[in-house]
This record gives C-alpha cells, sequence and structure tokens, in this order.
C-alpha cells in the first residue's frame, strides 16, 4: 500500500533561481508555511532536519536524510525505514527550465508500508495541505526573487 503526493507547476523564474529558493534551507521560514525551519548541507547520506507543520500551529521535528543531489535540478531524501517493513518514504524535488526565465517544478512523496492507512488516516490532510502550501510558496518566492513571466495557474496535484 502507497500514500502518493505529486505536484507539478510552472515557475515565471529561472531554473537557477527556483533552485536556489529551494535549497536555501535557512530562508525557508521567509516563503514555506509547511516546513518553517529547515537546514541541510545537501551532500547524499547527510541529514535534512525539518520542522514540519501538519496540524494548526504546531510543528513537528523531521530528520530524513539524502539520498542523491544532481545541483541546479534535483535532490531526494527519505526517513530511515521502520523495521519488518512498517513504514518508508521517499521525497524528490526536480528544477527543469522550460522556457526563457521559466522552469518547470515537481514534487513526489511517497511513503509505503503496513502502516500506510494509519498515516494516511491521522496526517494524510495536513501532508496534502503543507504540500499544496509549499508549491504555491515556492512559486511566489521565486517569481518575486526571478522576476520573469508570471503563471497565474494554481499549482496542480495528481
Amino acid at each position: 500500500m502507497s500514500f502518493v503526493l505529486e505536484h507539478s507547476v510552472e515557475i515565471g523564474a529561472p531554473a537557477a533561481t527556483v533552485w536556489a529558493v529551494l535549497t536555501d534551507f535557512g530562508a525557508y521560514g521567509q516563503w514555506n508555511p509547511f516546513v518553517p525551519r529547515a537546514s541541510c548541507r545537501l551532500e547524499p547520506g547527510g541529514p535534512i532536519d525539518m520542522d514540519v507543520r501538519l496540524r494548526g500551529d504546531t510543528l513537528r521535528h523531521q530528520r530524513e536524510f539524502i539520498n542523491r543531489v544532481d545541483p541546479g535540478r534535483s535532490f531526494s531524501y527519505s526517513m530511515r525505514p521502520a523495521p519488518l517493513r512498517l513504514l518508508r518514504s521517499v521525497r524528490e524535488q526536480t528544477v527543469a527550465p522550460s522556457g526563457p526565465g521559466t522552469c518547470h517544478y515537481a514534487s513526489h512523496f511517497q511513503i509505503d508500508g503496513l502502516l500506510v492507512p494509519v498515516v494516511e488516516a491521522l496526517l494524510g490532510g495536513g501532508m496534502r495541505r503543507g504540500f499544496d502550501d509549499m508549491t504555491a510558496g515556492l512559486k511566489r518566492r521565486a517569481e518575486e526573487l526571478g522576476g520573469g513571466a508570471k503563471h497565474p495557474a494554481a499549482p496542480r496535484r495528481r
């Protein structure tokens, strides 16, 4: 059983600007309501520490680990798998140029394991809202900084 959240959006800013916003973990509080605090050196095997807002104003500390980095293009991270295949996750974020001064951002998040129904029931709504808000915040922030073409379409969930 899997729980998957996918987001995709065109951003009116160069890919380099979006990448810079996405990987400036210390500035997440300026634009990311879902993960207002994060720290990471973006090295495979290294930690990414996040304070995640799943319900109201309560923050939950989450430590995951970088799987791979393709500088300027993508990175992924995962939680340490729980024993007995109870729970494991992966998140990949990708930025790709799509035209002059524009790019495409995509996020794939997946949880697998026997505890997926419990996680989805307890946290699924908060995770959906959080990933929606993060994608919209990234688009806003990058377009503010990039000054490129504006794309009014809201981020779409698949």
